[in-house]
């Protein structure tokens, strides 16, 4: 069984969708988490983000995995190298490439073969798993999202201020649902929950029961 959960930044859909899948006993697939491995490793090499050709080249010749609850580049974990806010303001190169695109949803789709997964993104439901059983569109306010991430970026040691996470959210909220691939759109098909005033407790007891009202 497919479990997709998109959804815009800081509505909790890693952290849920992590959960959900323990509980349920599927694999989880963070799939945010493969591109910001990408844009990590194009930094790491000092390439161009703005050079559509070097990022696409760079996902010819890496190869990112998600193993539990770790993401490793060629081996390498970076798990938490990849949520730094440097990293979370520049994934839009990655994300926007085609190419990476096209290579990391052949990733994904590898990773779900032959198992049941819980897996998150912007377009797990439209694109990725097109025919999944349970499709969920995980959101939040505006506000709201953008004070769970100054939290968790503050948790992490960032010096940030709220405001500058809000218009960098805001910003990649405007290039989610308007880039050309991929773009954030809830699917006709999938159930909107909206995660405002819920503890992560009460989303994923919530989210469970619909999974389970899906289940054959």
């Amino acid at each position: 069984m497919i479990v997709t959960i998109d959804g815009p930044a800081g509505a909790g859909k890693s952290s849920a969708a992590r959960e959900l899948a323990r509980r349920l006993g599927f694999r989880f697939l963070d799939t945010g988490a493969m591109y910001r491995a990408v844009t990590l490793a194009a930094k790491e090499r000092g390439l161009d983000l703005a050079d559509a050709e070097s990022l696409a080249q760079l996902v010819r010749e890496i190869r990112i995995e998600l193993v539990d609850d770790r993401v490793l580049v060629d081996g390498r974990d970076v798990t938490k190298e990849i949520r730094t806010y440097d990293i979370t303001v520049s994934i839009q190169h990655a994300a926007d490439n085609p190419a990476v695109r096209a290579q990391l949803v052949q990733w994904q789709r590898e990773a779900a073969e032959g198992v049941s997964v819980v897996t998150e993104g912007r377009d797990q439901a439209t694109v990725v798993f097109p025919n999944a059983e349970c499709k969920i569109f995980l959101t939040a306010d505006e506000s709201e999202r953008a004070q769970r991430r100054y939290l968790d970026l503050q948790a992490r040691g960032e010096d940030v201020c709220y405001d500058d996470v809000l218009a960098a959210q805001h910003a990649r909220d405007e290039r989610d649902c308007t880039r050309a691939v991929g773009a954030l759109r809830k699917a006709d098909d999938a159930i909107e929950v909206s995660t405002s005033g819920m503890s992560p407790d009460e989303v994923v007891a919530h989210l469970e029961e619909i999974v389970r009202s899906k289940m054959p």
